[in-house]
């Protein structure tokens, strides 16, 4: 049963509203299952979209493999970017050895939020600045979720913001799945969930299932290793 979401609109209010407005809407694709659900939600209802996926790690083979597979499955290009956190974990020398601290330091690299990053993808992307950004983000996920589309509403229309599958539970999302024959990506066959981090629960499968994509992290995040170390010690 689709979730009632206090003093909003159901989400298939918000979704004809967009199609009557009949401008493209950018989806932040993270690849898993509400980001295909909330592509397909919108594509229903006769909404243009644009995909765009921010990646944590560049060129990790099993990421890029499954954008590849995906964009066959949707049959539309997928634009990359960098997340925001990568920026946020390099200027916070997380899991950096100390001659590489300087070094970063040094680059003055920009901490780069969320707002300004998908203004820049409107701009690469040749998308107006009102252009609305939608994510498969759902107040069945949380008490938190919740909470923060009771008080800032399904439609942020400040911050450009729109959820269009807000009000969805799991059932509702993977019956979408199956009505177009949208297989998930191996992310969950290794970590229940699709990839957004460098923490123990996605280095520990990685490093099993795709050492190469693990120690491409590591090129990067030399220390990470002690993820592995740590848990094992302390158990997970």
């Amino acid at each position: 049963m689709t979730t009632v979401i206090k003093g909003q609109p159901p989400s298939v209010d918000i979704r004809r509203q967009l199609a009557e407005v009949g401008k493209p809407v950018l989806v932040a694709f993270s690849t898993g299952k509400d980001a295909l659900a909330c592509e397909m939600a919108l594509r229903e209802a006769g909404i243009e979209t644009q995909l765009a996926y921010l990646y944590y790690i560049p060129d990790l083979r099993f990421v890029e493999e499954t954008l590849a597979q995906q964009e066959d499955m949707l049959g539309k290009p997928i634009a990359r970017y960098p997340h925001p956190s990568l920026w946020r974990w390099l200027n916070a020398l997380v899991f950096q050895p100390p001659e590489r601290c300087a070094i970063i330091e040094a680059a003055k690299m920009p901490t780069i939020d969320y707002e300004d990053m998908w203004d820049l993808i409107r701009d690469d992307m040749g998308l107006p600045h009102n252009t609305l950004v939608a994510d498969g983000v759902r107040a069945a996920d949380s008490i938190v979720r919740r909470a923060s589309f009771v008080k800032h509403g399904i439609m942020k229309a400040a911050r450009r913001k729109v959820s269009p599958i807000a009000d969805w539970v799991k059932s509702e999302v993977m019956d979408c799945l199956h009505r177009h024959r949208l297989a998930l990506p191996r992310d969950y066959d290794w970590f229940d969930r699709s990839f957004d981090g460098i923490d123990y629960r996605f280095l520990e499968p990685l490093s099993r299932f795709a050492p190469d994509d693990y120690q491409r992290i590591l090129d990067w995040f030399p220390l990470a290793e002690l993820e592995l170390f740590r848990t094992n010690l302390t158990g997970p």
